[in-house]
């Protein structure tokens, strides 16, 4: 792991120095060979939203073949100095965006987000894209079976349930499973582009949206006029080495929700002990596993429910309250309530996790040896259990997935403008060293730390610090100065919440729907 005390010594200062990119200004001449029709379909909360779609070939070496329709929304620019589209993309694989244009524009300043097509998009499989991913609907309906398996039979029992999900997605999708990978799905981001009547496009990405453009970027270098990453994938781990990976940190994140509920022991009495906090915790996980909360949540529904703890810290407060109902006064539906809010999936979420498998099987090789799966799950589990196998489970349809693998793409700068990239040092989805390997594949980058920040999707979240390095990128395209460490510019972490009694907690938007970024992030990255 980093020292991170040496990399803040080594920058010297909270916030460094910006420069300004060689100027980059938006092509607007290129005729559209086929315009989009865009309607208007504005909400409340997004009365300019429009929408269109567009038709992108299934195999790109067979442009003139069958097609796939993309859903679009963009919030169009209003401003006389127009930059070009922006488009947007929340993670995943499996992240519907659509919501995501709306909320983009509203949280960039105005004075910015007015100079952009803010463009939204659900990617090839992806919710009101066409045709939409279910291979086995209900596949999570509770109370499944634990996921850490007590003997070989409770392990076969999952791995049958992993099997038949991989046989289900091939007897039902033979025609679209090998067109379902990155590479894919960024040559639809060009197909998007052309479609807008831009020369480049600017882009932000979340998460598994960080790959999606750094792949676009390896494609097509010349038509990347500004790239924003944000919450980063390692590009040498995809996929099997990235979860594992994943594992270990969001053990970590597990233990700072401990320690957090120690800390205010006198709200939840729970203990002071951190140790103690997270022993209560897997007390309560051994008793749902034999009755199951509300006959729905047991051991698998209890980790998806508090696995959303580790992408943002805002859900702490109400998974503690029901975390101590339960505890403390023997009250289950504070828990089925956080199941329901946090934990269930519907058909969106069967429709994200088809696209999810789909996609990372395909990707990259993945073991084709159970016994791989298991000696490494188990060695990970020994020290950081709290998703180990759940992890394993969440991917195990790969190591039967009926189309071959792809070769991962490799990653590097091929006369790239200065890239922007965004990494909290505490991330659980998309750990730290990620956001470093980037930096230092894509020469000429820039990399922002949020320092001790343990936030999944750090920008245009209400850290002030962050979005200022954000919105001068995007209005003017300036970069911090190059640093001496592994990052250009640091900033302070966003505080971590306090405590809300039942009364004054307000609802927690879900992690498939909320309103804030966090909610529009995908499901493990």
């Amino acid at each position: 792991m980093t020292n991170r005390s040496v990399l803040l010594c080594a920058l010297g200062a909270t916030v460094a120095g910006l420069v300004t990119a060689a100027p980059a200004t938006a092509d607007t001449s290129t005729p559209r060979a086929a315009p989009l029709a865009w309607k208007d379909c504005g909400t409340k909360s997004s009365p300019t939203l429009q929408c269109a779609t567009v038709r992108s070939p299934l195999d790109h070496d067979d442009p003139a073949g069958r097609q796939v329709t993309l859903a679009l929304t963009r919030v169009p620019h209003t401003s006389r100095t127009f930059q070009g589209p922006l488009l947007v993309n929340p993670g995943g694989p499996g992240g519907s965006g659509l919501s995501m244009a709306g909320f983009v524009a509203a949280s960039l300043p105005k004075a910015v987000a007015s100079q952009y097509d803010v463009i939204g998009f659900d990617p090839r499989g992806v919710g009101k894209s066409r045709p939409a991913l279910d291979c086995l609907p209900g596949y999570f309906d509770p109370a499944r079976p634990d996921p850490v398996p007590q003997s070989l039979g409770g392990e076969r029992v999952n791995r049958n349930r992993a099997r038949d999900f991989a046989a289900a997605c091939g007897e039902k999708y033979p025609d679209l499973l090998p067109y379902m990978d990155t590479v894919s799905a960024a040559k639809d981001l060009d197909v998007i582009r052309r479609a807008t009547g831009a020369r480049q496009l600017n882009y932000l990405g979340y998460s598994y949206g960080t790959y999606l453009g750094t792949v676009y970027a390896k494609l097509f270098p010349d038509r990347v006029r500004r790239l924003v990453l944000d919450s980063n994938v390692d590009p040498e781990g995809v996929w099997y080495e990235d979860n594992l990976t994943q594992d270990y940190a969001f053990d970590t994140r597990h233990k700072a929700f401990a320690a957090w509920v120690a800390k205010y022991d006198a709200t939840y009495h729970l203990g002071g002990d951190p140790a103690k906090v997270e022993a209560a915790w897997y007390r309560m996980r051994d008793a749902v596993k034999k009755h199951p909360a509300g006959k729905k949540v047991g051991a698998g529904e209890l980790d998806d429910t508090f696995l959303p703890g580790g992408y943002y810290n805002g859900y702490w407060p109400v998974l503690a309250e029901a975390f101590a109902a339960y505890v403390n006064d023997k009250d289950e539906k504070p828990l089925v309530a956080a199941f329901e809010r946090f934990g269930a999936v519907d058909a969106e979420g069967d429709n994200g996790y088809s696209v999810y498998t789909a996609v990372q099987c395909r990707d990259s090789d993945w073991p084709r040896d159970w016994n791989t799966w298991r000696n490494d799950t188990w060695r990970v589990h020994a020290k950081a259990p709290f998703m180990a196998w759940g992890n394993t489970w969440y991917n195990a349809p790969c190591s039967d997935w009926p189309v071959e693998p792809l070769n991962p793409v490799r990653v590097s700068n091929h006369a790239l403008p200065p890239v922007l990239l965004f990494q909290a040092t505490d991330d659980a989805a998309t750990p730290y060293e990620g956001g470093v390997t980037l930096h230092r594949k894509l020469r000429g980058s820039r990399l922002v730390v949020e320092q001790s920040g343990g936030n999944h999707g750090v920008t245009l979240s209400g850290n002030a610090c962050l979005d200022r390095y954000l919105t001068d990128y995007l209005a003017k395209g300036t970069v911090p100065r190059a640093g001496r460490g592994e990052a250009d510019a640091v900033c302070a972490k966003t505080p971590d919440p306090k405590p809300e009694t039942a009364k004054s907690a307000r609802p927690a938007p879900r992690p498939d729907t909320g309103s804030t970024l966090h909610g529009l992030l995908g499901f493990r990255g």
